[in-house]
């Protein structure tokens, strides 16, 4: 049984999601360069120096709400009725959508994994934070933290296992391949027709399985 959280940490968690949340609505209007922490604060009623002790940089801030819905997407591939290399195509559906009811706060995102320099810790999504934000998704306190590939990972072995993948596929080349189309579709649509996003994430991907078993035939 989920031990329940304490007031403190209750009130913890609803600042820090209130915080995200306003910068989610402020990002389909500003970049996050232009978005002031003083008006973040003004639309959740606290005082700036709370908010740096929450959040040192606005980028962190970014951060928290990328692995807050990287914490989603793993829950939602997991809990759907697929598995293997279709639930790979759930997770790219997931962002299809959410890149065409958030695309500002999708295209920071994206502009956010760009500028990252080197891979950092994932942000700790506490339990009242995880039963606040997500309070129908059974088990979401069990989903690990961290990026994309945390997401992908359970699901690649499966299809290994099951020869959806040939075994000797190359894991390190698969990872980059579909985080190249993950966050490269979307930049080159986003501007053009974001509504064809989900049409060219699973032509692409058809195309980029049949590249990897191809490759790993010509290995074996």
């Amino acid at each position: 049984m989920t031990k329940k959280p304490g007031l403190r940490e209750r009130k913890f968690a609803r600042t820090r999601l209130k915080l995200a949340y306003a910068l989610v609505k402020r990002l389909e209007q500003s970049t996050l360069e232009e978005v002031v922490v003083r008006d973040l604060c003004d639309d959740v009623e606290v005082s700036e120096a709370t908010f740096f002790n929450y959040f040192p940089h606005k980028k962190d801030l970014l951060d928290y709400y990328i692995q807050l819905w990287m914490l989603e997407l793993g829950w939602r591939c997991q809990r759907s009725e697929v598995s293997g290399l279709a639930a790979i195509a759930v997770s790219f559906d997931l962002m299809a959508t959410a890149f065409q009811k958030q695309p500002g706060v999708m295209s920071e995102i994206i502009a956010r994994q760009a500028l990252m320099r080197e891979k950092s810790d994932p942000v700790e999504i506490g339990l009242a934070e995880r039963l606040i934000a997500y309070p129908d998704y059974d088990g979401i306190e069990e989903m690990p933290v961290g990026g994309i590939d945390k997401v992908w990972l359970p699901t690649l072995e499966r299809a290994l296992r099951t020869g959806e993948l040939p075994v000797n596929s190359h894991m390190p080349t698969i990872m980059v391949g579909l985080a190249s189309l993950f966050y490269g579709v979307p930049l080159v649509l986003r501007q053009s027709n974001l509504a064809a996003i989900s049409s060219m994430y699973h032509q692409q991907l058809a195309v980029f399985w049949a590249g990897i078993r191809t490759a790993s035939q010509g290995s074996g």
